[in-house]
């Protein structure tokens, strides 16, 4: 007697993209197989200073002990117990100064960084899913953009609409925002070919669906990263337009600003060299910080070193 074999069973199309999209989550958890965070010494030292920084900025009317604005007649006074910092060449104390600039150059560049992901995130998002002339399109912009020195555009940005505080900021997202635009591409492109993208499309998701839904949570991991590594950046490019004269006009306590005062007489070192030491710790903190995060996504970056 012949036995029949069973029909085989048609496999459920649903069950097939949660399937291939569980296989691709689990890729990238398995690359995030770096040192946490807590366990990089160098790592926890940057939270550590850029903790501080934002408490300085957050309590900056209680730590300074000075009106930041407040002249006096003891102009370029040196360190000292009454000024810790010295004072400048209208009386001010440098301190309160440096104290209260961090309420001005880092909320300036987490919002310059904020909108710069937002718009080069969503245009490369657009450009690697959708291809053909719109990628084309886009790209070209960014190679555009890219073809000037950053600096060289935002000064000419920021002359051409004139210099304040929100012209800065808009100029340095006008040059920020094509580097994001690039690696969201990258992501969004090696995406593209996974198997619970072409099951997606064939079950009949629309491309802004499966944006949200698939390619955009896979994304979020180099955007951060990168977002980190650029903050140092937008505080460096914010003190270059402010040094300037471009940036947040006086006698706003802006550290870009307070180095190009000092400067105008080097012998009274304090002024400069306190500002700059604040640039330099936070810029040093955010690079490292991008750092640690990029090993802990991608260990291959800390196996090279």
């Amino acid at each position: 007697m012949t036995t029949l074999a069973p029909d085989p069973v048609a496999p459920d199309p649903k069950a097939t993209d949660a399937l291939a999209r569980r296989r691709f989550l689990g890729r990238l958890r398995g690359r995030s197989t770096g040192r946490p965070i807590w366990r990089q010494p160098i790592a926890v030292a940057a939270l550590v200073i850029l903790g501080g920084w934002l408490l300085v900025a957050l309590f900056a009317p209680v730590v300074a002990p000075y009106d930041p604005l407040a002249q006096s007649p003891d102009a370029y006074a040196p360190p000292s117990g009454t000024h810790w910092f010295g004072t400048d060449s209208l009386g001010r104390d440098v301190f309160s100064r440096v104290v209260h600039g961090a309420r001005l150059s880092i909320p300036l560049a987490l919002a310059i960084v904020s909108l710069a992901l937002l718009i080069g995130g969503l245009l490369g998002l657009v450009a690697g899913y959708v291809g053909r002339f719109v990628d084309e399109a886009l790209m070209r912009l960014t190679d555009l953009v890219f073809a000037f020195p950053q600096i060289i555009l935002a000064m000419a940005v920021t002359a051409a609409f004139g210099p304040s505080t929100r012209n800065a900021v808009l100029a340095l997202v006008i040059v920020s925002w094509p580097v994001y635009a690039r690696v969201i591409r990258s992501a969004v492109l090696t995406m593209r070919g996974e198997d619970y993208l072409s099951a997606a499309r064939l079950l009949g998701i629309g491309p802004l669906r499966a944006l949200r839904r698939d390619v955009l949570p896979n994304s979020v991991g180099p955007a951060i990263v990168l977002a980190t590594l650029e903050l140092g950046n937008a505080v460096l490019l914010l003190s270059a337009l402010s040094f300037l004269g471009l940036g947040p006009r006086p006698p706003a306590a802006e550290w870009g600003s307070m180095v190009a005062l000092g400067s105008q007489d080097l012998s009274m070192w304090w002024v400069s060299v306190f500002p700059g030491l604040a640039i330099l710790t936070v810029v040093m903190a955010f690079n490292v910080l991008g750092d640690a995060l990029r090993d802990r996504i991608d260990p291959r970056y800390a196996k090279g070193r």
